[in-house]
Order: structure tokens, then sequence, then C-alpha cells
């Protein structure tokens, strides 16, 4: 049985009667709420640690996520960031950066996301503003389809190019196609790589402390990867 964290209930601000407390691993959906009000809860909840928003023209939702999706989703990113080491590639991290984008009335806050392809155009900037600046060429989302909102039409409309999505017992790719999202056998970002190699290590975890697991995945790479053309 996976163990949880115990953690006091955050209280939603800003909502008038509407405001309640959203426990850890519980979501809030709330409807006609104006970009002005998501935006004022993007910089009150801002220190809340875990707190995510994701904002669909007047539909927002409040989530905290559990300690196992934390887990989950620190993994992946560790496996993404070793990969690049591996290849020689330059990549900018950004966690949870909040995507949002006022003439799409949307927003969102991924688990991890990645500037991988279009490193290059955003390494030094303090603000990315995504009205101008490309969206992350990778995000890590857990368990994206049980939340009450699909993010994966978001993403499309940002024009996300790729998304790893898992499910506790799952990984798949997932490659944009116009608008909609496909899976993929093998990585954009890193097109040597299929999704069951990940699979396996996460499997591996079951038996194998987290460092060690890192190191395996970093001698499994540098054994069998293939850096990608100069970008």
């Amino acid at each position: 049985m996976r163990a949880t964290l115990k953690q006091e209930p955050v209280v939603a601000p800003s909502l008038g009667k509407r405001s309640r407390s959203v426990s850890v691993g519980e979501s809030l959906l709330l409807s006609n709420i104006s970009w002005l009000t998501y935006e004022s809860l993007l910089e009150d909840l801002s220190e809340q640690a875990g707190m995510r928003l994701t904002y669909d023209q007047g539909l927002l939702e409040i989530m905290t996520p559990l300690a196992p999706h934390e887990g989950d989703k620190k993994l992946i990113g560790r496996f993404v960031e070793t990969l690049t080491e591996e290849l020689n590639i330059e990549i900018r991290s950004l966690g949870s950066l909040t995507c949002k984008r006022e003439d799409l009335a949307r927003g969102f806050e991924p688990d991890e996301c990645y500037y991988i392809q279009n490193e290059s155009l955003v390494w030094n900037k303090k603000q990315i503003d995504l009205s101008q600046d490309p969206p992350p060429d990778l995000i890590v989302e857990i368990d994206a389809t049980s939340q009450s909102m699909n993010k994966f039409d978001l993403y499309a409309d940002f024009g996300v190019p790729e998304v790893w999505r898992y499910d506790g017992d799952r990984l798949q790719f997932d490659q944009l196609e116009g608008k909609e999202y496909k899976q993929s056998e093998h990585s954009l970002a890193f097109p040597f790589l299929q999704a069951t190699e990940i699979m396996g290590f996460l499997e591996l975890r079951k038996t194998t402390k987290e460092t060690a697991l890192i190191r395996e995945f970093r001698q499994w790479v540098s054994t069998h990867a293939k850096s990608p053309p100069n970008r």
C-alpha cells in the first residue's frame, strides 16, 4: 500500500462564498471564474507548496497532489535530466511553470516541463511570455486524465509538441499532430528512446533505491543512446 503524507487543507482565497478548503489529493472545480480572479489566485497561492491551478475559459480547477504523485513526476524528471546530461543536450528545466495566455483564456501548471529543442530561445530569459515565446518542448504529466479537467486540450491549444503521461501503471509518449495528441512508440525529443524502456526502470524501483536506480539508468543511456543531430 502506498503511504500518504498528512497535510493541513489549504483554503482557496478571493472566491467569496465559494471559498473552501482543498485537502491533499483532492481537486476543487469552480465555474464562471474571470481571468482577473484566476491571476489573483495565482499570486495568492504562489507560496502554497504543491498547489496546482488549471484555468480553461471560465472553469478553474484547484488541486493538491498526493505524495506518490510527486514522487512519480520527480523520478521521471530525473530520467529526462539524466538523458540530456549523457547526450550533452542543453535544456531548461522549469518544473511546474505557470503557462498562461490571456488571448486563449487558458492556463495550466504541468508536473514537469522542459525546453529542449527550443532551449536556445529561452535559456537566458527571466520571464517567459507564451504569447510570444514557444511552449515547453516536453511536459511530464502524472494521472492527467483522472482530473476533472483534461489538460491535453490545453496543451494542444498552446502547441506543446510532446507529453509523457504516466498513470502509475503505464507510461505513454504522446505527440501533437494537428490539434490532437497521438501515441508514439518513440520520444520526439529523444528519438532512440521508447516508453517501454523508461517503464522498465520505473518497475525496477520496486527493488532498487532511487540513487542506485538513476545510476543504472545512466549506465544504460551511455551504452544504448545515440545523440541527436546538433540543433
